[in-house]
């Protein structure tokens, strides 16, 4: 009996993937190839994009979870047209276009970043959640898909938690999740970690929950049928696949099911590569071969991909004529252009604390930035993202007219879901929460930066001075681990995050206009809970502090070549103008105080620049709530870092000051010691 297109086709991404894994001598070869039917199914059928025109706007959107799974995506991609043979033989080295796990390539059909099992996923809900936001704006001809594929891995993470409560909580009917659900993972079967009824658990989460047999196209075409007929939950397709389908031993028996398929070339796993290969009706002699009726299959859905989207654009076009505004709106929204905004307008109060200040600014933003979306992870109220909230509406299911999402208490799955958001595009996502709880979001904060995508990420409560809350919720090492981001490089070469620790209210508004005009890399803003002193300024405050905007600048100068260079970020630099007034008044030094909210910034500043901000040969003094590892490289080893070496204590912030050494006196002292 002669097999039937479809399965043809799966068998040929079968064959394509576990030949790159082969070659390559490294890989994933049986996830892949008990994925083939349904991904198959879905481009061939389902999935609505433009292969002439892959950045439309409108297309639907796949997003791979297990990113060990990428052999399936590349193979099934270069049957649609976008990759080699020969990019696939190149699979995982040096120059290909075809990494070890997916490198978000939007050009090439690849939506997504993905490995880190569980949030590729969840990048989808983003996803979802943006076209919802923008469908409500824009109309219903915007509608699209977002379809994603999950792993028994992707499952277990505890990200999908978050994922499943928040999707199903709105009711992202937009949303279509396909589980491979093959009862194998890298190590184990699956059953021996865990016994968890999957399907009831996405139905207490509000999800339509769909089971079949995995590897029939029959049943996949069905499923993907009615999860596209939904229209009030996300669908889940709990689709039961075989690991390896198709592998045959050397003995010509069957070798499916098998764990060692899971992460080693079918050679190296036991089975035999060749008669595998045979087996799935290819040439094992040359195996990277497209066979000529699946050529044909995908070379017709191509064109009836391309006259289908020529249709939407037809109707997008007939919309904008009878729309201008909102057409100019729209394309302003997926423009890679900041938006424009006058930070001059924004009246801060004195001597507030730069989480109020943020919420100021997100105060002003709230109704004129209308594509900005901002999440809390129950804290709005506490990181004052709710300055935002006041003048908008929480999304609920089946309204997103408003332009916040309250994400619950699960700070790594909202970091996701804003990534998933900016890789959508149309939105400008921000999320806040409390600074120690970076530690749960830096998964998601590190893929960002490797993406390159433009998230803003508010962490208030930024030093031991949360007080009486204690070690549990003081930051320390917090500041040190995400200025790294600063240091590291992403592929383009520049800062992999914009980090920015604000010293007062003027400077908060700066560091806010830093992160809005950041359009190619996430940006960080650390904000302290307690009230800091404004800084001395000449003139407007808010005109001195957009020297911020250079990573560093000089506060206070002094008159002629300073005696001693004192500097810090944040709450610090206060600080240190009251320590720089008793060194002035005592002693008589020329103090220069120098304001550093971001040092990544500042390092890529012109050398005469730096020289003058640090001048070189005079001492330097910093002071940090932080690890003194923060400011050591700016300080040099001539001179002396005034930080924290230990968790912090539970006491109220004022006493803590005292006792740590975080007052003028003590910088009075530090300094004298230093020159002496």
């Amino acid at each position: 009996m002669s097999k039937s297109i479809e399965v043809k086709a799966a068998d040929n991404i079968r064959i394509l993937a576990a030949s790159m894994v082969e070659k390559a001598k490294s890989g994933h070869p049986g996830g892949a190839m008990g994925g083939a039917d349904f991904v198959n199914i879905l481009y061939t059928e389902f999935l609505n994009y433009d292969p002439s025109d892959m950045t439309w706007i409108n297309r639907d959107r796949f997003f791979l979870d297990p990113g060990h799974m990428s052999p399936m995506l590349y193979s099934v991609l270069s049957l649609a047209g976008f990759y080699s043979m020969e990019d696939l033989k190149n699979f995982r080295q040096w120059g290909s276009v075809t990494p070890g796990h997916p490198e978000v390539d939007v050009e090439r059909g690849v939506e997504n970043t993905s490995g880190p099992l569980g949030q590729g996923h969840v990048m989808a809900v983003g996803a979802a959640i943006a076209e919802r936001f923008l469908v409500e704006r824009f109309g219903n001809w915007m509608e699209h898909k977002t379809y994603t594929f999950i792993s028994d891995g992707g499952v277990q993470e505890e990200i999908s938690q978050g994922a499943g409560r928040i999707a199903g909580f709105l009711g992202l009917s937009n949303l279509v999740m396909f589980y491979d659900s093959n009862d194998i993972q890298l190590s184990t079967e699956t059953n021996a970690v865990s016994l968890e009824d999957t399907a009831k658990k996405y139905e207490a989460w509000n999800w339509n929950v769909i089971t079949i047999e995995g590897n029939n196209t029959e049943q996949i075409r069905a499923a993907l049928k009615a999860a596209n007929a939904e229209t009030e939950r996300p669908t889940i397709i709990i689709g039961k696949t075989i690991m390896g389908k198709g592998a045959l031993a050397a003995d010509g028996s069957n070798f499916e099911r098998k764990t060692s398929t899971h992460g080693m070339p079918l050679g190296e796993a036991g089975a035999s590569f060749e008669k595998s290969i045979a087996n799935l009706g290819g040439n094992p002699e040359n195996p990277f071969e497209i066979f000529d009726d699946v050529q044909e299959l995908y070379a017709k859905r191509k064109a009836e991909l391309i006259a289908a989207a020529a249709a939407k654009k037809a109707e997008q076009a007939e919309w904008e004529a009878a729309n201008p505004e909102l057409a100019a709106k729209l394309k302003k929204f997926f423009s890679t252009e900041a938006p424009e905004f006058d930070f001059a307008k924004i009246e801060q109060k004195a001597n507030s604390a730069t989480r109020a200040a943020s919420s100021t600014v997100l105060a002003a933003f709230a109704g004129e930035i209308e594509n900005m979306i901002v999440a809390s992870a129950d804290l709005s109220n506490s990181d004052k993202t709710d300055g935002f909230l006041k003048k908008t509406t929480a999304f609920i299911k089946g309204d997103f007219s408003g332009s916040f999402l309250q994400a619950g208490v699960s700070e790594l799955t909202m970091a996701a879901i804003m990534n998933g958001m900016a890789l959508h595009g149309g939105v400008i996502p921000v999320c806040g929460t409390f600074f120690v709880f970076s530690d749960y979001m830096k998964p998601a904060v590190r893929l960002s930066a490797l993406m390159q995508l433009p998230v803003k990420f508010v962490w208030t409560h930024d030093a031991f001075r949360v007080g009486e809350d204690g070690p549990t919720h003081q930051p320390v090492e917090q500041e040190a681990q995400i200025r790294l981001m600063e240091k590291l490089k992403n592929h383009h070469g520049a800062n992999s995050t914009l980090v920015l620790r604000p010293a007062d209210a003027a400077e908060t508004t700066v560091a806010w206009k830093m992160a809005l005009e950041n359009t190619t890399t996430p940006s960080a803003l650390i904000l302290s809970r307690q009230n800091i002193k404004s800084l001395p300024a000449e003139g407007d405050a808010y005109e001195s502090a957009l020297q911020a905007e250079k990573g560093a600048y000089i506060v206070e100068a002094a008159a002629g070549t300073p005696d001693v260079v004192l500097l810090a970020s944040g709450s610090e630099v206060a600080t240190l103008v009251d320590g720089a007034a008793l060194l002035r008044e005592k002693d008589g030094l020329k103090v220069q105080v120098v304001s550093v909210p971001s040092e990544g910034v500042f390092r890529n500043q012109p050398k005469e620049y730096q020289d003058a901000v640090l001048p070189v040969g005079v001492p330097r003094f910093g002071m940090t709530a932080g690890l003194p590892v923060t400011l050591e490289g700016l300080v040099g080893e001539n001179g002396k870092v005034w930080g924290l070496d230990s968790f912090g204590f539970s006491a109220p912030y004022t006493v803590l000051d005292e006792k740590l050494g975080f007052n003028g006196e003590n910088v009075y002292q530090q300094v004298k010691e230093m020159l002496a």
